[in-house]
């Protein structure tokens, strides 16, 4: 099962969400985003703290 998160999830208002089979996966698509959308250099460590925090189970009905 995918896992997911978005950045509404840590009180970010943005429409992005990343998904992914592993957090490290995820995590890898949030600093990108972080970086490109939200002019960060890295993600601060309390913020990656809230994104695993975050992370959760994809349901099969939110899949489009």
């Amino acid at each position: 099962m995918a896992k997911v998160v978005s950045c509404r999830d840590v009180g970010m208002d943005c429409d992005f969400e990343a998904r992914g089979e592993t957090e490290m996966e995820i995590m890898k698509k949030c600093a990108e985003h972080a970086r490109t959308d939200h002019g960060m250099k890295e993600i601060p460590a309390e913020l990656a703290v809230k994104v695993k925090a975050a992370i959760h189970d994809e349901r099969q009905d939110q899949v489009a």
